[in-house]
């Protein structure tokens, strides 16, 4: 068993689903704090700090968005949504509002957890400030030399195509909103350009399984966005850093 140290804050107003949060998480070597209600949810987050949010949307006083929000005015702790509503406009609205995972219910407690570790993981990495390599499986870049390596090898990508590498690797396993990743690498002005962003991730994922073996790093979440999944980091086998042109041409931006 992992013992970890990490508060796991769980606000959820259905008794039984609490207690299956409560036992799968203490198992796993969480401590746990519950609440059932969204204002004490706030009050709670305020006052323990939590290393970690594990939220319904669906509660008897306010909704879960709203804690989203209230969270968000003077906290990045992690906040994963576990609700009932499926529908695409919750999942995005509460992504958006800043919820670094959603998980629907009925829910595998192995997945959760597993979300649970990646999301711990994500907040506790260096800031990229102070790490000039951000590295994810066989994907290596460099910050100060402005450069790619995939396994190994020098690869050249566009501006506009590192830029949005960029964005996936400082933001690897989390899910991201379409509007998110074109507000946050072409600006406001485009956050409605789903093409741009349909064409990119598909030549980000052309070069990347091309020199990687065909392994898949971004997955789209069908009607949200994409998620790079966390593979940590990978030893290659040393090879000379040959520079590698991509065959496709970059839509403009």
């Amino acid at each position: 068993m992992t013992q970890n140290k990490n508060t796991i804050l769980v606000v959820e107003d259905e008794l039984p689903i609490r207690r299956v949060h409560a036992i799968s998480l203490d198992m796993a070597g969480y401590k746990v704090m519950e609440c059932d209600t969204g204002r004490e949810g706030v009050r709670l987050a305020a006052l323990i700090r939590p290393d970690l949010i594990l939220l319904d949307l669906g509660l008897p006083d306010i909704d879960g968005k709203e804690v989203i929000k209230q969270v968000r005015e003077w906290s990045q702790v992690p906040i994963i949504v576990c609700s009932a509503r499926i529908a695409e406009e919750a999942i995005s609205q509460a992504l958006e509002l800043g919820a670094d995972d959603y998980i629907s219910k009925p829910f595998n407690p192995d997945v959760l957890l597993a979300r649970i570790r990646a999301n711990l993981r994500k907040a506790t990495a260096i800031p990229e400030v102070h790490n000039p390599e951000l590295v994810n499986g066989c994907i290596r870049m460099n910050l100060n030399r402005h450069e790619v390596q995939l396994n190994g090898v020098k690869v050249t990508f566009t501006p506009k195509e590192y830029e949005l590498l960029r964005y996936f690797l400082t933001h690897s396993g989390k899910m991201l909103t379409h509007r998110d990743i074109l507000k946050s690498v072409w600006g406001n002005a485009h956050i409605d350009d789903m093409q741009y962003l349909r064409v990119y991730v598909r030549q980000l994922r052309e070069k990347i399984e091309r020199q990687t073996g065909g392994h898949r790093y971004i997955i789209t979440e069908p009607g949200i966005g994409y998620r790079m999944e966390s593979k940590g980091e990978t030893s290659t086998d040393p090879k000379p850093a040959t520079s590698t042109q991509g065959e496709s041409r970059p839509a403009k931006a």
